[in-house]
């Protein structure tokens, strides 16, 4: 009952994006639909792979696709999220794309990535790995990036709504809790905590960007 109360008050008070009526509603999205959306053609890129793809390829592939994926996480979360541009009208980019989010954590449906942000994502990605692996071998690491994807969006939203049960969940959500509540120049790995450890970002209490 608390937790539903205080979803509640979370979507209350997240602000309209858009005029649009369609893109408003487009904007907000239930947190199960990554999950459905791209676990259904990550079963369809790991069949094609069996078929037309040795084993002894694909599985490196798919976990290049997954390495590929946390990088994507992490400097896009860095330096495309956290980008604010000059001006009102950069403000207002910056707001709509992810300060959205550090305003108004507690919304529920604002939390994972949108299809009208994440579809573009892929696509590019798709045409990205596609020259890099080819048009075989981008089957199975096209199914790890899209794999790592859905398994950080997921694990956003538990961070944020649920109760970490282990120690890594439990520690996963205190270096994301300092990232919104104590220092946003850190912390920008939600999934791969790993990035931040080397790239000199892991969060740190009693540390400020203010």
């Amino acid at each position: 009952m608390e937790k539903r109360a205080a979803q509640r008050a979370g979507l209350a008070a997240s602000p309209r994006l858009f005029g649009n009526p369609l893109l408003e509603w487009l904007s907000r999205v239930h947190h199960l639909t990554p999950a459905l959306l791209y676990l259904p053609i990550v079963a369809i890129l790991s069949g094609l792979s069996a078929a037309r793809v040795p084993f002894a390829y694909a599985v490196p592939a798919l976990f290049a696709g997954y390495l590929i994926w946390t990088g994507i996480e992490y400097f896009g979360h860095r330096f495309l999220f956290h980008l604010q541009p000059p001006g009102r009208l950069g403000a207002q980019i910056h707001f709509t794309i992810h300060g959205v989010h550090h305003a108004h954590p507690g919304d529920p449906l604002r939390l994972v990535m949108p299809p009208l942000m994440s579809v573009p994502i892929m696509l590019l990605a798709l045409a990205g790995l596609r020259a890099v692996f080819g048009p075989d071998l981008v089957l199975p690491a096209l199914a790890g990036l899209l794999a790592g994807y859905v398994a950080y969006d997921m694990l956003h939203y538990h961070l944020h709504h649920g109760r970490p049960a282990t120690r890594l969940g439990r520690e996963l959500r205190r270096r994301h809790m300092l990232h919104h509540f104590h220092d946003d120049t850190r912390g920008f790995g939600i999934s791969a905590p790993w990035w931040d450890d080397i790239l000199g970002t892991r969060p740190i209490a009693g540390s400020s960007s203010d």
